[in-house]
């Protein structure tokens, strides 16, 4: 399937050190003539960290894509009823968002998005990046592995020896995650080697 003329959600959460990857894959959605609408949480839009200014990043996604980022949990509400997308993707998704989204908590703008998104039966994409995914983590992924229309990017360990609840998405994967996704099938192994 291809992304061409699809309208794709991308919701960036603050895993601050895997943004120059989330942006190398939005380029490509872009170079498929995908139409791209990013999606912001607070923490990303708000924390300048040693990876970037938060203000640079706003304003390369709003250049790169001619769309105004959404910001508020009042302007992702309308996702839902306006049917704005074809799929939505979290890239990265944090655990903080992970455990929330699997327990139904809505309190960021990337919350309301996913949860406004997916009540039209269309399915969301996790490109995880957590510290703790084989800690108390674990069971946020394995529920939200068993939801109806959630799809992961295949992700695995990134330093087994020096952080081994650590894991994070092939990034790389998720062009071929989302054509999956829109034909209702999770990409396989959802797991793979460490990095």
């Amino acid at each position: 399937m291809s992304l061409h003329n699809k309208n794709i959600g991308i919701a960036l959460t603050g895993s601050f050190c895997t943004f120059d990857k989330a942006f190398e894959e939005i380029e490509k959605l872009l170079a498929d003539n995908a139409n791209v609408y990013p999606i912001l949480s607070f923490n990303s839009q708000k924390i300048d960290s040693r990876f970037g200014k938060a203000a640079d990043f706003y304003t390369r996604l709003k250049d790169m894509t001619g769309h105004e980022p959404i910001t508020t949990i009042e302007d992702a509400e309308p996702i839902g009823p306006k049917n704005m997308f074809d799929i939505l993707a979290v890239i990265p998704c944090t655990g903080n968002t992970l455990a929330k989204m699997a327990n139904g908590i809505t309190d960021t703008p990337v919350l309301m998005a996913a949860k406004a998104h997916i009540r039209n039966n269309k399915p969301l994409v996790l490109s995880i990046a957590t510290n703790d995914a084989l800690g108390l983590n674990l069971q946020n992924i394995g529920t939200l592995l068993n939801s109806k229309n959630i799809y992961f990017v295949p992700f695995g360990q990134d330093s087994p020896d020096g952080k081994p609840k650590s894991m994070i998405a092939h990034t790389h994967l998720l062009g071929l995650t989302l054509e999956s996704a829109l034909e209702g099938k999770q990409i396989q192994p959802v797991v793979l080697s460490p990095f």
